[in-house]
């Protein structure tokens, strides 16, 4: 498929964080900071997962991809847009900003799989503990994670067949810090309608339905919980509430980017910001701060590399 045969336009304009130079400098050092500890805090965890014998559980496992996907998507978007704050013109091609889009909804229809799968495994764990094991065979979680990732490339092609063979031959000019389906599509020499409907009704009902579903498998558990008599409300609590901050971070920008009226929140660069920087650094922390036996098992191996080291 060949852009150049129905296109003048080459490359789009990314008017990004505009204000003083100083400001610039301030959200580079910033950003720059975040997606270090982005992909320091996701790393250290797949790392984690993967050698420590006391977290290779079904739990952990679906945590470790999670870890993966989250800076995969942090990545797609975060190095171009830190690099733009440094320069006076910031231009994506064409071609590049297709790239940008395709990876995004790829990443993301992932999470959001992965996501229901996690919400699975709690709810066997929680409410059927006897059959955990059982159930949370490592056929069903191989089996979650290939469905995750077929998702994601099925959720992305489906918009992005429609979208890399429109015309662009008026406006470049896009007033946020990376490339996204609203914005592209507005800027396409057709009519776009049916189209923008369509990208609200594949990304933005999709986030929506999911995030519900969520909300109402975690609500399903705390009544399950509630309705045994040995009690233990609390511990379900505890142990739901990492993985709803995580779900509600995840999904709440979704919901306004996607959902909202394309005029009213295409542009909105606060969102996009939260959504592809912060939420990836958020996890890791949720999930480690608030999780004592992963804090045990990186204080282990930690322990364990600096009596090696000593040895050798």
């Amino acid at each position: 498929m060949d852009l150049k045969n129905g296109s003048v336009v080459t490359e789009f304009i990314l008017l990004g964080f505009s204000g003083q130079w100083e400001l610039q400098i301030f959200f580079f050092v910033t950003f720059s900071l975040i997606y270090s500890a982005t992909v320091l805090g996701n790393t250290l965890i797949m790392v984690t997962v993967t050698l420590s014998s006391t977290l290779h559980s079904p739990m952990y496992f679906l945590l470790r991809n999670l870890s993966f996907l989250d800076m995969c998507l942090s990545t797609v978007t975060t190095p171009k847009m830190i690099t733009d704050l440094l320069n006076e013109h910031k231009t994506i091609s064409i071609w590049g900003c297709m790239t940008q889009m395709f990876f995004m909804h790829f990443f993301g229809g992932a999470e959001v799989t992965l996501l229901i799968a996690m919400a699975f495994d709690r709810y066997v764990a929680i409410c059927k503990p006897l059959h955990y094991r059982t159930i949370m065979s490592h056929r069903l979680l191989s089996g979650f994670v290939i469905l995750s990732w077929t998702i994601g490339f099925v959720h992305t092609m489906s918009q992005m067949v429609l979208t890399v063979n429109l015309p662009f031959c008026g406006p470049n000019v896009m007033d946020n810090i990376f490339c996204d389906l609203p914005l592209v599509i507005k800027l396409a020499c057709v009519d776009t309608y049916t189209l923008e409907f369509f990208v609200i009704a594949d990304s933005g009902m999709l986030s929506f339905i999911c995030f519900i579903l969520l909300l109402v498998s975690y609500t399903v558990i705390l009544i399950t919980v509630q309705q045994r008599p040995s009690g233990g409300l609390s511990k379900a609590l505890s142990i739901l509430s990492a993985h709803i901050i995580v779900v509600t971070l995840f999904f709440g920008p979704c919901i306004f980017i996607y959902v909202w009226p394309f005029n009213s929140f295409a542009g909105n660069k606060v969102l996009a910001v939260f959504y592809t920087v912060i939420t990836p650094l958020l996890n890791p922390i949720i999930y480690t701060l608030r999780n004592q036996k992963m804090q045990g098992a990186m204080s282990k191996l930690q322990f364990q590399h600096v009596i090696s080291t000593q040895n050798f």
